[in-house]
């Protein structure tokens, strides 16, 4: 039973912070590199950023790049996406991605979590 649940989301001006969190159980999380992408209505689904399964190497879309950050915690099986400076072209919803890096046809997705930017 592998779930991802992820959690953070909510209504912030711009310029605002917010911080989400993804949970992960059902498969050994320490094997798997972990994503957040997000979808804008009318847009198509955008990789947001990624961080390796030992969390030594992270990547991520220019549009965000030293305002996102992505971590983990292989010890409590969560990845969080701390957002800053949010701008209005971020609203979105956000979705929790896993991938394992010894199978690569199992990927896992989350529900997503609705972040808004608005005045």
């Amino acid at each position: 039973q592998v779930q991802l649940v992820e959690s953070g989301g909510g209504l912030v001006q711009p310029g605002g912070s917010l911080r989400l969190s993804c949970a992960a159980s059902g498969f050994t999380f320490s094997n798997y590199a972990m994503s957040w992408y997000r979808q804008a209505p009318g847009k198509e689904r955008e990789l947001v950023a990624t961080i390796s399964n030992g969390g030594r190497t992270t990547n991520y879309v220019d549009s965000v790049k030293g305002r996102f950050t992505i971590a983990r915690d292989n010890a409590k099986n969560t990845i969080g996406l701390q957002m800053n400076s949010l701008k209005p072209e971020d609203t979105a919803v956000y979705y929790c991605n896993a991938k394992s890096v010894w199978i690569s046809s199992y990927v896992y997705w989350g529900q997503g979590t609705q972040v808004t930017v608005s005045s």
